[in-house]
């Protein structure tokens, strides 16, 4: 199990990578008069996800349960091409990413890179990596409970995010 643990601190440390771009690029967004939107469900986003980490290393750890070599291995290599998801939309959302929903008013809607294809991809990666990560190694519970209560948050998160996102002019800003 220490390889796994390895991963979900790598995870963990991902994680720690983007709140940093996203502290960063909300400073940049309200200097240029950026508007929050959705703050009340910020803090259970959060909590979801921690708890998504250690889930996998209690459920892994407590239950003791062996490495299943075919179902691991393409789980592991769902996370990593999460990872490359959730990056590339960092990507081409530039300075404009963020952990929260903010919205510079007057700039227009991104429609390039994988928003070109589907208008949340970075949710896609999130719904990815929270089903694959806990099961690399056979953490079965966290990835339904996550995948569930995820689910839910994402219907706030995506109704929000698309009220906000409505109000500016779809162009494509990026390739």
């Amino acid at each position: 199990m220490t390889w796994y643990t390895v991963l979900v601190l790598a995870v963990a440390g991902e994680r720690l990578a983007e709140l940093v771009v996203a502290r960063r690029n909300t400073r940049w967004s309200l200097a240029r008069g950026g508007v929050e939107s959705g703050r009340g469900h910020y803090p259970a986003m959060v909590a979801l996800h921690t708890a998504l980490l250690a889930g996998c290393l209690a459920e892994a750890g407590f239950t003791d349960r062996p490495f299943q070599p075919v179902l691991g291995w393409a789980m592991v290599a769902v996370v990593v091409a999460a990872q490359a998801l959730r990056w590339w939309c960092i990507r081409a959302l530039g300075p404009r990413w963020n952990t929260r929903v903010i919205v510079l008013p007057g700039l227009p809607r991104v429609t390039g890179g994988p928003y070109r294809w589907m208008g949340h991809p970075n949710y896609v990666a999130v719904a990815a990596e929270g089903l694959a990560l806990p099961l690399v190694h056979g953490a079965w519970v966290t990835a339904l409970v996550f995948t569930v209560l995820n689910a839910a948050l994402m219907v706030v998160r995506i109704r929000c995010e698309d009220g906000a996102l409505a109000r500016l002019p779809a162009v494509d800003a990026r390739a």
